[in-house]
C-alpha cells in the first residue's frame, strides 16, 4: 500500500467522523448560544442552565440519530475490512 492510498483512508475515515459528529456537534452549539444569550439578557448565572440543554439535546439526538450514525460507520468499516486482502497487491 503506497502512501497516496494510506492518506485516502485517512481522509474518508476523518470525513466520516466530521459527517457522523456534526449533527451532535452543532445543535450543541446551537443551544449553548441560546442559553448563553439568555443568561446574558436575564442576567441569570445558574451553572445548570447551561449543562442541563445541552446534555438533554445531546441524548435526545443520540437517540433519533443513533440508527443512521451507526449504520455509517458501520458501513465504512465493512468497506475497509473488505478492502485488506487488496492492500497487499
Amino acid at each position: 500500500m503506497g502512501p497516496g492510498r494510506a492518506l485516502s483512508f485517512l481522509n474518508d475515515m476523518l470525513w466520516n467522523s466530521l459527517i457522523v459528529a456534526a449533527p451532535i456537534l452543532l445543535a450543541t452549539l446551537l443551544v449553548g448560544l441560546i442559553i448563553s444569550v439568555f443568561q446574558v439578557t436575564t442576567q441569570l448565572q445558574e451553572i445548570t442552565l447551561s449543562y442541563v440543554p445541552k446534555i438533554l439535546t445531546t441524548a435526545f439526538l443520540l437517540i433519533a440519530l443513533g440508527p443512521w450514525m451507526m449504520g455509517r460507520m458501520t458501513h465504512f468499516a465493512t468497506s475497509v475490512y473488505l478492502l485488506i486482502p487488496t492492500l497487499a497487491q
